[in-house]
């Protein structure tokens, strides 16, 4: 019925994945850094278990993302991403370059230290930290944000979830397809990197006066409502 997950937010997105498929809702105690997913306070967890256990929840619907690489048109690997699939420049140290399709059409080639595809909840952590644009977690949206792009006309786009967003490799430098920075494939020229939105998703509780918009302002350091503020 439930699944309570300790630690920080690389657990959850384990635990997330792998229980993906048997649509059990998932609690997050913070032992970690941030705790984006993992929103409950150690400190205080018996009691805000109680209550939840009591009824008094949110249940939250998070999308996911099913990413497969193709060579010479056979599947050679597979994964679910709750954050975000990337393909990014190996230990050579150079740019990687490839075209990238949505729904069969051409959209540019890019040269670049990468791209990542991000769902909403990849919005605020790797997507983040290349200039992505912050997505709320109950759009079904996903987001494309280059890494260190070569020009900068490259910028973050965000495409509907029925897209299927394909990445051919040109130059690859030893690059590499994550999901979740915890499944890796190397890649090599002409591979093809497909990414969907997968058919599963995952439902999160939090205690029933979670915001997303104060988690926002806690755990990113914004400022807070001015002191006449009502």
């Amino acid at each position: 019925d439930l699944a309570i997950v300790l630690g920080g937010d690389g657990t959850m997105l384990n635990i997330a994945r792998k229980l993906a498929p048997f649509d059990v809702p998932l609690v997050g105690i913070n032992q970690g850094r941030l705790g984006f997913l993992t929103d409950l306070s150690i400190h205080t967890m018996v009691e805000t278990l109680g209550s939840m256990l009591d009824g008094l929840y949110m249940p939250e619907r998070r999308m996911l993302l099913y990413v497969e690489v193709a060579r010479d048109n056979i599947v050679l690997f597979s994964a679910l991403a709750l954050n975000d699939v990337a393909v990014n420049r190996g230990v050579g140290g150079n740019m990687i370059e490839f075209e990238v399709r949505i729904n069969g059409e051409y959209v540019y080639s890019l040269r670049s230290d990468g791209l990542i595809v991000a769902t909403p909840t990849g919005s605020t952590a790797y997507a983040l930290s290349a200039g992505g644009p912050i997505l709320h977690p109950s759009l079904d949206l996903i987001a494309l944000v280059p890494v260190s792009p070569h020009t900068l006309s490259n910028r973050p786009i965000v495409v509907g979830p029925d897209a299927v967003v394909e990445i051919l490799m040109h130059r690859t430098a030893v690059a590499r397809v994550h999901s979740d920075s915890h499944s890796h494939f190397d890649l090599q020229e002409n591979d093809k990197v497909i990414v969907r939105r997968a058919p599963h998703t995952v439902t999160l509780l939090h205690p029933s006066q979670h915001t997303y918009y104060r988690m926002l302002r806690e755990k990113l350091g914004w400022s807070g409502l001015p002191r006449n503020a009502t």
